[in-house]
C-alpha cells in the first residue's frame, strides 16, 4: 500500500489552491450576476466568461494542490492530453450549469440545474485529472467517499449560486465566492481521500510530463488571466453597453492566447 502525501510542498499548495478556488468562482459568479442583467450577445459573453473563470479556477486549484501529492515508491507524471481534456471538461460542463442559470425562465430552477451542472463539472474534472496519473501501481477509488464528493461539489455550487442569483449584496458576493472556494477544496480532499494506490515498484520510465514541465506553467497562465480579468472586472462601470464590450474583449484575449 503505498503512503500517499498530499500536503508534501506544506501549507503552501492547499492555501493557494483555495485561493485560486475564490478567485475563479468570484470572477464567475460575479459574470454570472452581470450576465443576468444583459441579453443577446452580451448576456452570452457574459456566461461564456463566467464558466472560463469558474472551469479555470476549478482546473487551478485541482492541479495547484496536487503539486502537494506526492506517492512513496513512485514517482508521478501526468498525462498531458487527459490534462487538457480535464480543463475543457471543466469549462465545459460549467459553461452548460451556467447557461442553464441565465436562462432559466425562474430563478429557483436555474439555480437548481445550474448548480447540478457546476457541481457535476467539477466532479468529472477531477476525476479526469485524476485519470491522467501516470504512476507505478494501481489507483483505486472508495466508492462511497467518491459519491460524498460529487454530493459535496453539488450542494456548495448550489449555495453559491443561490447566494448569487437569489440573494443581493457584495458581503454576499464576497461569501458566496469563499463557499464555491470553499466547495471546490473540499471536493477535492474528500476525492482524495477516497484514494487508494497500491504500488508495483519498477525502475521503468513514466510517460508524461512532471508537474513542473506542465501543470505549472499552465496554472500559472490560467492564474493570471483569472487575476487580471477578476481586476477589470471589478473596476469596470457597471453599464450595460460598455460591459458587452468588456467581456467581448476578454473573451478575445483568450481565444488569442489559446489559439
Amino acid at each position: 500500500m503505498g503512503h500517499m502525501d498530499h500536503f508534501s510542498a506544506g501549507w503552501v499548495t492547499p492555501v493557494l489552491s483555495y485561493v485560486m478556488a475564490c478567485v475563479g468562482s468570484a470572477l464567475g459568479l460575479r459574470c454570472t450576476v452581470r450576465a443576468l442583467e444583459a441579453d443577446g450577445a452580451s448576456k452570452r459573453n457574459w456566461l461564456t466568461l463566467a464558466s472560463v473563470a469558474i472551469g479555470s479556477g476549478i482546473w487551478t486549484m485541482h492541479f495547484i494542490a496536487m503539486m502537494g501529492f506526492s506517492v512513496e515508491g513512485t514517482p508521478i507524471r501526468y498525462d498531458v492530453p487527459l490534462t487538457v481534456l480535464s480543463l475543457l471538461m471543466s469549462v465545459g460542463v460549467v459553461a452548460a450549469g451556467v447557461f442553464v442559470a441565465g436562462y432559466g425562465r425562474s430563478r429557483v430552477t436555474s439555480v437548481l440545474f445550474g448548480g447540478l451542472g457546476t457541481g457535476v463539472g467539477v466532479a468529472a474534472m477531477h476525476y479526469t485529472g485524476m485519470a491522467a496519473l501516470n504512476l507505478h501501481g494501481e489507483v483505486d477509488y472508495d466508492p462511497a467517499l467518491v459519491i460524498a464528493s460529487v454530493i459535496i461539489a453539488v450542494v456548495a455550487a448550489t449555495a453559491a449560486l443561490t447566494l448569487t442569483l437569489i440573494v443581493r449584496g457584495p458581503v454576499l458576493a464576497a461569501a458566496a465566492a469563499l463557499v464555491m472556494g470553499l466547495a471546490v477544496s473540499s471536493m477535492h480532499y474528500t476525492a482524495m481521500y477516497a484514494v487508494s494506490i497500491v504500488i508495483s515498484p519498477s525502475s521503468a520510465g513514466l510517460p508524461g510530463a512532471t508537474p513542473t514541465e506542465f501543470i505549472f506553467p499552465l496554472a500559472v497562465v490560467l492564474g493570471s488571466f483569472l487575476f487580471l480579468a477578476a481586476a477589470y472586472v471589478a473596476l469596470s462601470p457597471t453599464g450595460k453597453r460598455h460591459e458587452s464590450a468588456v467581456a467581448a474583449e476578454l473573451l478575445r484575449e483568450v481565444e488569442l492566447t489559446t489559439a
